[in-house]
């Protein structure tokens, strides 16, 4: 059976010590701040918390993709450690051009790397390289787990509550008067991701009318895609971005909204919250595979 090794970025969410953890190789995410041309790349020379101080004072955040450099060094190291293939899942290529990239350097490498347009990000991401580590146990090829997780790629939802429109305005995804008029109106705008694009889905006037809102969207998903929930059908997530407090809350409501479900817990990937900025909520659900049930 062959070995093989399961790559991903820290745009899944998993910290490089949950990676060696769980046994993936995570390669950082790079970041800017304002004009400067310093690189500061997650978790390793720049934490959470001092993405969302500088957030908070103002800074313009820019993500990048990583360096092909950065890209080939983890996957000649993971080949020469032994492995005989590679599964690469990258963030969306609908969110980046990282995916695209890192299929373009595939090819030198003869098929032993696998780039999976998995269109995914956040959670569901991370539980694309989990599910991938799964199928490898079982001796699947790493071209039947990129065949897999590409024809599975849109069962997965995300539903976001944005504490301000701050951080939209400021990305330039939404205009400074629509800005205006949602917070002077107090709006909590919903953000769904579903696949490639990170859409608004709907206006709420207070939280707990985004929260329902979320939960009743993730409701109809289950039901309506994903088997429904007496099926037990999906992994599902509570999420925050860097409001613990308000994500406990949180949790326990979605804990009640789905009891027959088990809710794991995570936080948004830097790279989302540099455009929900801190005080967000989710809720994400990834369909189980059936080869894994």
């Amino acid at each position: 059976m062959a070995k093989i090794a399961v790559v991903t970025d820290s745009n899944a969410g998993i910290t490089q010590n949950d990676a060696k953890n769980l046994g993936i190789s995570v390669i950082p995410m790079p970041f800017m701040f304002g004009d400067s041309d310093e690189t500061y790349y997650e978790d390793i020379n720049l934490t959470r918390e001092e993405f969302f101080q500088r957030l908070g004072d103002g800074q313009v955040v820019h993500s990048s993709q990583p360096s092909p450099v950065e890209v080939l060094k983890v996957w000649d190291k993971l080949l020469e450690d032994g492995y005989d293939e590679i599964v690469h899942i990258p963030m969306s290529s609908g969110l980046s051009g990282s995916c695209q990239s890192a299929m373009m350097l595939s090819s030198d490498y003869d098929g032993r790397v696998q780039v999976v347009n998995n269109q995914r990000i956040s959670v569901t991401q991370k539980r694309s390289a989990q599910d991938a580590l799964e199928l490898a146990a079982k001796g699947w090829s790493a071209k039947q787990i990129k065949d897999k997780l590409e024809e599975v790629k849109f069962d997965s939802s995300i539903y976001i509550m944005l504490n301000t429109l701050v951080y939209l305005k400021r990305g330039g995804r939404i205009t400074p008067a629509a800005a205006a008029i949602g917070s002077l109106l107090k709006l909590k705008p919903v953000l769904q991701i579903k696949g490639e694009k990170l859409d608004a889905f709907s206006k709420a006037r207070t939280v707990q009318q985004g929260k329902n809102t979320m939960i009743t969207a993730m409701k109809n998903d289950i039901e309506k895609l994903y088997g429904g929930i007496a099926n037990d059908p999906v992994y599902l997530y509570a999420v925050h971005a860097q409001c613990q407090d308000e994500f406990n809350v949180w949790k326990q409501e979605v804990i009640a909204a789905f009891p027959n479900i088990h809710v794991e817990e995570g936080q948004l990937s830097l790279s989302i919250s540099c455009h929900t900025g801190p005080g967000a909520l989710a809720i994400a659900c990834s369909r189980k595979l059936e080869e894994l049930r």
